[in-house]
């Protein structure tokens, strides 16, 4: 598989992220309704991949976003350089100390239990990234001076406005532009469409950001809402069990875009709030490779398990070129970022690895 990737002698990072980073909010075991303190993370569906790159794969990444010029977007900023990730082109924009100019994201999260499912609450309208246009940022410098290995972007960030979708396209021009990777994951948010024209605009957005982009990923709702692939034969709840109905939606997609050098979804079945069936399926090079089945894997915070498959799955592909390597590093990682609380990964390059080679739970002294 030749992604044609630039040299990392070229570039000074291996990959950067466009789109929102929030202040999640964590009620910890308890409830948002009933809470009287949360633990305050950092977390965004696109950011959350670059982060999780860094981390704990050890890539040089930076996020391209934006906040509001206050104390808040100053912790952001601080939560960021924690995790390692380069701030540098990050746009500070003027606020008026209410949020009427712009703001900064906020996200409320409880993780569920059991039959009671992980519930989110965002408040995020008329945030800073989501009125930032092309002009806010210098994209000609950022790929054709600077240089990119890898851009990552998603469908979360071109939800915000329509605004965001503007911005977003015209990002992906100039790296293509520039020969730098495009990933994007379509992380269909229902709540987040229905005021800027639901499910046809997903679409039409969508659709058209698509034909740029070299490695899609997304789940079966993903590929559905946002593409209009559907896998035939099986009602709703079994869907994620057919797996040979999702190898069929991934060759069409692949029809349809050929530009599409790698597919990649994930396999989920839900059986509780806190037990999963996890694995994953990757396209490449006319093969499709499934990666190990994570059964009954016990879930402590599922948010962002989504973007840890999706930083394991590129740190396969810059390093080694692999798609059945990859799919296994993405499978793994996001497995393990969903033992442990917050959006952002907390495990290591070595425990992935020993999870891909079937090292088990025993404790280690």
């Amino acid at each position: 598989m030749d992604l044609n990737l630039k040299p990392k002698s070229e570039c000074a990072y291996d990959a950067v992220s466009l789109g929102e980073v929030m202040l999640r909010l964590d009620p910890g075991e308890g409830r948002i309704r009933t809470a009287r303190s949360f633990r305050a993370w950092e977390g965004g569906g696109e950011y959350n991949v670059v982060r999780g790159l860094r981390r704990c794969f050890g890539l040089k990444t930076a996020v391209i976003t934006a906040f509001a010029d206050n104390e808040i977007g100053k912790l952001m900023e601080d939560f960021i350089l924690q995790g390692g990730v380069d701030t540098s082109l990050i746009k500070w924009m003027p606020t008026d100390g209410i949020g009427r100019v712009c703001r900064n994201g906020l996200n409320f999260t409880e993780r569920g239990f059991g039959i009671r499912g992980a519930k989110g609450c965002s408040d995020r309208a008329n945030t800073a990234i989501s009125k930032a246009t092309p002009e806010d940022f210098d994209f000609e410098y950022i790929f054709g001076k600077l240089g990119v290995r890898w851009l990552h972007t998603g469908g979360i960030y071109a939800a915000l406005s329509e605004q965001s979708c503007e911005t977003v396209l015209e990002a992906i021009k100039t790296a293509k532009k520039y020969g730098t990777v495009v990933s994007y994951d379509l992380n269909y948010r229902p709540s987040m469409w229905k005021d800027i024209g639901g499910l046809v605009k997903a679409g039409e957005v969508n659709r058209e950001i698509a034909k740029y982009v070299d490695v899609m990923i997304g789940n079966e709702e993903d590929f559905t809402a946002c593409l209009g692939f559907e896998i035939e034969g099986n009602d709703a709840d079994l869907k994620k069990l057919n797996i040979d109905g999702y190898k069929k939606m991934i060759n069409e997609a692949v029809r349809e875009y050929p530009n599409f050098k790698v597919v990649a979804t994930t396999l989920r079945e839900v059986k509780t709030a806190t037990i999963n069936d996890w694995s994953a399926l990757c396209y490449a090079d006319g093969e499709i490779f499934k990666a190990k089945d994570y059964k009954d894997l016990e879930i402590m915070d599922r948010v962002g398990g989504g973007d840890s498959f999706a930083s394991g799955l590129i740190y396969g592909l810059i390093t080694m070129q692999d798609a059945k390597a990859a799919v296994e590093y993405g499978a793994a990682h996001g497995a393990l970022a969903m033992t442990t609380p917050g959006d952002t990964t907390m495990a290591s390059k070595s425990e992935v690895e020993a999870l891909i080679g079937g090292a088990g739970a025993r404790v280690q002294r």
